[in-house]
């Protein structure tokens, strides 16, 4: 997390990007191009260079940026596509032309079956609207009153990862860090844990996930009433996901007055207020918004964890470091968000496994409204752009020894990180809303599990090679023996 920029040179551009917001004025013309962009020969409308994408798409956009360089175009049937693969041209995108962006039509389309017209899915005014109200329950002074909800649901489920009576047991991550952040967002949204309510929620959100990724490649979608494979669990998944969330909204509001009045974000949301108008979010808006942290508030930060959780049994010396950390600033207390400054080398080692690992690793797309000129190239409008933060954050011009797990790149003197270099939250007007409570839970919790256990690996440790679906996930599971500590 720095703030200044190594200037990158662009005589040979090569790279898509992304981007979105709303379009204001008409915008100036670009200016005449002075490079062109390099990419792949065009044959057969694309069809292999799709192929190719389906099977290994990191290792594509990898190979795409050493061959071809940091801006580069293809066509890809009727589509115009650009990879933009270094900082300053993710910035000169998402920031300085985000006004002439738009996302993705293909992906908006997907999601907005799931979650409606959410934050996640419009654009132009109402997306502004929706943010501008949203803002105030996500700020940090906002997010820290939600770190009791995130710990009382951490304590039980990290209390029970070893069972009684054993020193030590070999823990699915995933299952332990999916359970733990499906909990929290029970808590933080409703106040309320339910062990049902978590594993339906789970799976549903799961289901989707997986379905969206496979829908993302097709050209359109078809009837979920069709008997299709995937589609009747998708329909189950909604009814169950939508069922949840509409269940306690009802309840909250047949509850008329509480004294005292809840804490939790779902109180948050049916109190907020447009500055502008006075008007609240609509009951659909309410719905869509706790949709969207269902889904996009437990999957990126259990995944988050889980790659934590294997890179500190990986590298048990920084492990040891962290939990004496740990040790020092907390003395057995719980963590707060008071404590996350005292925290450095935890949260140095959170950030680096976001950039080994970012959850959302590609296919953050957005399509230009009016021609825009990136890196001295016009970039013509109707064309998407591609960015793909897993190359951006492997790139030794930004990340000395990239491939390496050094967690003192975060530290406080460390050289600095070129702004648009570490975008795991994004970068720009869309930047993740939800940032501030990522970060708080994911510190929090690590924390708990540091407190309560030593993290190793299994004696034969397969590889854990990542692979891209909606989220970045291992190709296998991932275990490691959590062995309890003797209290100090």
């Amino acid at each position: 997390m720095s703030n200044s920029f190594y200037p990158c040179p662009l005589q040979r551009c090569n790279m898509p990007g992304m981007n979105d917001t709303t379009p204001s004025q008409r915008p100036p013309q670009p200016a005449p191009a002075k490079h062109k962009p390099g990419g792949p020969p065009r044959r057969w409308w694309g069809l292999p260079l799709l192929r190719e994408m389906r099977t290994d798409y990191l290792g594509f956009v990898t190979r795409l940026q050493r061959q071809h360089g940091d801006l580069t175009r293809m066509r890809l049937g009727y589509e115009d596509a650009w990879d933009l693969m270094s900082p300053d041209l993710v910035r000169e995108a998402l920031v300085t032309h985000a006004d002439q962006l738009i996302r993705w039509e293909r992906g908006i389309a997907v999601f907005a079956q799931v979650f409606g017209p959410s934050v996640l899915v419009t654009e132009h005014a109402a997306w502004q609207r929706q943010r501008r109200m949203l803002m105030p329950a996500f700020t940090p002074k906002r997010v820290a009153a939600y770190a009791r909800l995130m710990t009382d649901a951490a304590r039980t489920a990290l209390d029970a990862a070893v069972p009684p009576g054993q020193s030590a047991a070999l823990v699915p991550v995933d299952a332990l860090w999916t359970g733990v952040a499906m909990d929290v967002i029970l808590r933080t949204l409703f106040s309320e844990a339910a062990q049902d309510d978590a594993r339906d929620a789970a799976w549903a959100t799961q289901t989707l996930s997986a379905t969206a990724f496979h829908e993302m490649f097709m050209p359109f979608t078809l009837p979920d009433w069709l008997p299709l494979p995937g589609k009747a669990a998708k329909r189950r998944a909604l009814r169950v996901l939508k069922g949840l969330v509409q269940r306690h909204i009802d309840a909250r509001v047949a509850e008329a007055t509480q004294e005292p009045p809840r804490t939790d974000l779902l109180h948050m949301l049916l109190a907020l207020r447009d500055e502008a108008t006075g008007e609240a979010l609509s009951p659909q808006e309410v719905l869509d918004q706790c949709l969207v942290t269902f889904q996009a508030g437990h999957e990126t930060s259990a995944t988050t964890l889980l790659w934590w959780t294997h890179l500190m049994a990986r590298h048990p010396e920084a492990a040891q470091r962290a939990q004496a950390e740990v040790d020092k600033v907390l003395q057995g207390q719980t963590p707060g968000p008071e404590h996350l400054s005292q925290l450095p080398w935890l949260g140095a080692t959170l950030k680096e496994a976001l950039r080994l690992y970012p959850p959302i690793a590609a296919l953050m797309s957005r399509r230009t409204l009016a021609p825009i000129t990136l890196g001295g190239c016009v970039v013509p409008q109707g064309a998407m752009l591609r960015i793909t933060p897993w190359v951006l954050h492997r790139d030794e011009r930004w990340f000395a020894q990239a491939d390496r797990f050094m967690p003192e790149r975060f530290l406080e003197g460390a050289p600095p990180i070129p702004k648009g270099a570490w975008i795991p939250f994004g970068v720009g007007p869309r930047v993740c809303i939800g940032q501030h409570f990522a970060m708080l839970e994911m510190t929090l919790l690590a924390a708990m599990l540091l407190q309560r256990y030593t993290v190793r690996l299994p004696v034969s440790d397969p590889p854990c090679v990542p692979v891209m679906r909606v989220t970045l996930r291992p190709a296998v599971a991932v275990r490691v023996w959590l062995e309890r500590r003797t209290p100090t």
